[in-house]
């Protein structure tokens, strides 16, 4: 590695979280636990999930999907770790109306393959499927946990919708590609 860029480079680590605190996106210095770190820590363990998911699909159609879920997920923690979003409403990371009718569109496309559900199934199937049903548990965690610091401090309430949203989009999903890859569900 060439010297003018290791110098460009900055460490990953900066030691400043060691005593466990951490600095929110307008520098203020906050606990690891605090409930915006704690929000956009599900919300980047959602988004981590969703990755481990595509990277066992066979499908061609849904990476892409999953990639722009992936975009949208930075943005909703971009916009949790940042106490001043309000004031950047054009901002890249605001989370618009047209991303969750995406998602409802999605979902509504998605049924028509499916055989509706009776009762309930048994989150499982083929490594993509059976990560989809941990990232759709894994994204109503940080919707809760968002919907609590929303009765704390600001959020926007497309954040809370996209989120609600896409769980019921990860199940569908979950189901779509265990159905075509030939996947039974497991009825309980």
């Amino acid at each position: 590695m060439g010297e003018g860029l290791r110098l460009a480079m900055a460490k990953i680590y900066t030691k400043t979280g060691d005593r466990g605190d951490t600095r929110l996106f307008d520098g203020t210095k906050v606990r690891k636990h605090d409930d915006r770190v704690e929000a956009y820590g599900d919300v980047d363990e959602l988004n981590s999930f969703i990755g481990a998911a595509a990277s066992f699909l066979k499908d061609t159609e849904l990476p892409s999907m999953l990639a722009e879920i992936q975009k949208d997920l930075f943005s909703v923690g971009a916009q949790l770790a940042d106490p001043g979003f309000k004031n950047q409403s054009g901002a890249k990371f605001q989370i618009r109306k047209e991303r969750i009718e995406a998602l409802e569109n999605a979902i509504d496309r998605f049924e028509t393959e499916l055989p509706a559900l009776r009762q309930f199934i048994l989150a499982g199937g083929g490594n993509a499927g059976a990560l989809l049903h941990v990232a759709r548990t894994v994204c109503r965690r940080a919707e809760r946990r968002v919907v609590s610091l929303s009765e704390k401090v600001e959020v926007n309430p497309n954040v809370i919708e996209y989120l609600n949203r896409l769980s019921d989009f990860l199940f569908v999903i979950a189901r779509v590609v265990n159905h075509r890859e030939g996947k039974q569900e497991i009825l309980w």
